[in-house]
């Protein structure tokens, strides 16, 4: 343009229009030119160092600390563990190009999507909760492995709760489920997949008790979401859950790593670490829900998580009050009524405290393990002793012995004696 504005065959208003500039900003482009040529066109600032790049000792140390402690550590992670371990404040996207010009590899290589339909999230929290349980060398390649089952909410992206197990059973989802009741609420919907701990395999056939009933028995964890209004829905597929299976590719890449570095191995420390880590994590990647009212629900009357969230199993009431368990008896205190237990069927509660309760009628009672039974007194037939085996008290003289001639002797009655002739008139 300024070639042809230079030579004539352009106007000055024609060239503004064309490079959307001013015809004041033209004229002064036109005048560089002709003075400076093609150079007078190059910002100034080119090839100079800007103002704000970052210190070349600081560089060293953060691909240092990339290659080294933080090794395997993904940009974004890293950039927020810097701030939070280091007291190095830097973005994620200048830290990325540092380590990228220094020829550090990145973490994680994100394969190319495959094409598939997305769900929309539900609008209201705590109307869906999704569910798994994710089997991972949680602490080291040369650790054992372990399982970490969670919940999170698919309208906000919340975690719930989460628990370590050393493998995936009905008291790891019983304890994620107790968490979450006791910080949110009862969720209306748990999504999970078809895992023999929720429900039992449908090509099994029916046992006798289940034909005359006419439905299936529950699970003890099917049991409780019936017991708690939960409804449940399965799946065959991971890619329906995909809310949460996301969730085990980031807590993969980022619980892993901080589990290193605070030098965790075992369950016990990482479920004590675990609030700590799911509070950060829901800070930084909850999202607000498209309807702000929330859908978690209390629970029903006369229910706690505590006598839902259990093992339950069906007993009945002994005549003195109490129920079997393992080998043992079981006592129950008395009824708030008065009444006897003798006879009625009970719920016995194994608690994930290790308490046991029995309920009844939307009743709770403590068990404490029954005294011993008192065994039945019964005359015993020993062998007779004689005078030199009994251990006779001492006295200060003792007694003489009788003689022969008044020692008693028993005999037999004779024909004519009185019984015998009553016994054979009768006869």
């Amino acid at each position: 343009m300024l070639h042809h504005l230079a030579e004539g065959t352009l106007s000055l208003e024609q060239a503004a229009v064309i490079l959307h500039r001013s015809e004041r900003q033209v004229r002064r482009l036109l005048a560089a030119f002709e003075h400076e040529g093609p150079d007078a066109l190059r910002h100034g600032n080119a090839g100079r160092r800007p103002a704000n790049r970052t210190d070349a000792a600081l560089r060293e140390r953060l691909v240092a600390l990339a290659a080294t402690t933080y090794a395997g550590v993904n940009r974004a992670h890293l950039a927020e563990l810097l701030a939070e371990r280091e007291g190095i404040a830097i973005p994620a996207r200048t830290l990325r190009r540092i380590l990228s010009e220094a020829g550090l590899p990145p973490a994680r290589v994100h394969r190319p999507p495959k094409h598939r339909s997305r769900r929309e999230r539900v609008p209201r929290a705590g109307m869906l909760l999704q569910t798994d349980g994710s089997r991972h060398r949680w602490f080291g390649p040369d650790e054992p492995y372990a399982t970490l089952v969670g919940a999170i909410d698919d309208a906000t992206g919340t975690v719930t709760g989460a628990t370590f197990r050393a493998a995936e059973d009905a008291a790891g989802y019983f304890l994620t489920l107790s968490q979450t009741s006791a910080g949110y609420g009862l969720p209306w919907t748990l999504y999970s997949d078809r895992h023999g701990i929720f429900w039992k395999d449908p090509k099994r056939p029916p046992t006798l008790t289940e034909q005359l009933t006419g439905k299936r028995a529950f699970t003890q964890v099917g049991r409780a979401l019936d017991e708690a209004g939960i409804g449940w829905l399965g799946t065959s597929s991971p890619q329906a859950k995909g809310r949460v299976e996301r969730l085990w590719g980031t807590w993969q890449d980022r619980l892993l790593v901080e589990l290193r570095l605070e030098t965790i191995t075992t369950i016990e420390d990482a479920n004590a670490f675990l609030p700590r880590f799911i509070r950060r994590h829901n800070a930084r990647f909850a999202v607000p829900a498209a309807d702000p009212a929330p859908a978690w629900r209390a629970f029903p009357a006369g229910l706690t998580a505590e006598s839902v969230f259990c093992f339950a199993y069906a007993r009945r009431v002994g005549r003195d009050a109490t129920i079997s368990w393992g080998g043992e008896a079981l006592a129950l205190p008395r009824r708030r009524d008065g009444r006897s237990w003798a006879g009625y069927r009970v719920t016995l509660e194994e608690r994930l405290d290790g308490s046991l309760w029995a309920g009844h009628e939307g009743q709770h009672y403590q068990l404490t393990e029954a005294p011993a039974a008192p065994a039945l007194l019964r005359a015993r037939h020993l062998p007779r002793q004689t005078d030199e085996q009994v251990d006779l008290p001492s006295v200060a003289e003792p007694s003489p012995s009788p003689s022969p001639a008044t020692r008693s002797t028993s005999r037999r009655p004779g024909r004519d004696h009185p019984w015998r002739r009553r016994w054979a008139t009768d006869r």
